[in-house]
């Protein structure tokens, strides 16, 4: 319920004061983003918007992206798909997550866990910024129903409207790290 920022405050600022503006700008910028939404979109409640604002958020740093990356998941709860995005997992490993997401982890079960667990994880994963919430809210409309990392580097990914698609995108991605290594 914080918005994350810059915030310029005098020195001695009380910490709950801070924290005040932080909260009055998430409620501003997630009510304009829910009031500006797709009215189709299978999202209840402002908080729904919110916990997927922040799911997006941790699945890619590309700005370009966001929005593809909502519409895969938007796209998957119409269709009453499983998320199945990996950060939903770590959130719910908390502090035993060692940074290694291992197929166990996938697998054992959890609130927050969306491969075993469907629709939306019970709470946000993280703090969404005004990019996250707007694509959350306004989503691609293609047909891309799954993505990875493009192996490139610079954080993007391959989007896949089929399993073949995505299955041959993977085998890339492995091929392409194991080159690395």
């Amino acid at each position: 319920w914080f918005f994350p920022e810059t915030y310029f405050v005098p020195k001695n600022t009380p910490d709950l004061t801070v924290l005040k503006q932080a909260n009055e700008l998430m409620a501003s910028r997630l009510g304009a983003a829910w009031d500006n939404r797709d009215q189709s979109l299978p999202l209840g409640s402002p908080y729904e918007l919110l916990t997927m604002a922040s799911i997006i958020e941790r699945e890619t740093a590309v700005e370009s992206e966001r929005r593809q990356v909502a519409g895969v998941f938007i796209r998957r709860l119409q269709k009453n798909m499983r998320l199945q995005t990996d950060p939903t997992v770590i959130y719910g490993l908390g502090d035993s997550f060692d940074g290694n997401l291992t197929r166990r982890h996938l697998t054992t079960d959890n609130p927050y866990n969306t491969y075993t667990r469907g629709g939306l994880p019970p709470t946000p994963i993280g703090m969404p910024g005004e990019a996250s919430l707007f694509a959350a809210g306004q989503p691609d409309s293609g047909d891309a129903l799954y993505f990875v990392a493009s192996g490139e580097g610079d954080g993007t990914h391959v989007f896949s409207a089929t399993l073949e698609e995505h299955n041959t995108a993977v085998a890339a991605y492995i091929a392409q790290l194991r080159r690395a290594n």
